[in-house]
């Protein structure tokens, strides 16, 4: 399956089996055991061409309102956003070209970030930009101390 075919069909059962194939029993164990991978990396890792990044930040965030985790969440998709955008940590220098990656990363974090979370997204975003985190800093995973210290779970 290519293209717009990965939305054909129930995607959300053929998602299921990938996980199940690999002995999970849900998408976020699955991604749990995989903590710093871009989406991409994950559809890319269950089937290339028949899942989609979209589909499993979906899954996701489902999962999680489920659990009542959903700051962790939004924690793990800020991890999963700068692995694809930040590969190497923030930025050293602001220049333009990081400063432009850096508002990308940002932006496509907070798009589909539940409204619950919108106003500490934004905080936390104002936060970044303006006491930037050390340069290179890469969070492994949504339990990272200074992601926590951002979006601490006590809160929406």
């Amino acid at each position: 399956m290519t293209g717009g075919r990965v939305w054909q069909g129930n995607w959300r059962v053929r998602l299921y089996a990938r996980v199940r194939e690999r002995g999970y029993d849900s998408l976020t164990a699955f991604a749990d055991a995989r903590p710093a991978v871009s989406l991409m990396g994950l559809a890319n890792e269950l089937e290339k061409g028949e899942v989609a990044g979209l589909q499993i930040l979906n899954v996701l965030r489902s999962e999680a309102e489920a659990r009542e985790q959903v700051t962790r969440f939004v924690r793990d998709a800020l991890v999963r956003n700068m692995a694809e955008y930040l590969p190497n940590g923030w930025p050293e220098v602001m220049d333009d070209e990081s400063r432009f990656v850096v508002a990308k990363m940002l932006t496509f974090w907070s798009t589909d970030i539940p409204e619950t979370h919108r106003k500490r997204v934004e905080n936390a975003r104002v936060t970044l930009r303006t006491s930037p985190p050390p340069s290179g800093w890469r969070p492994l995973g949504p339990d990272d101390a200074l992601l926590c210290t951002l979006l601490p779970d006590d809160a929406a």
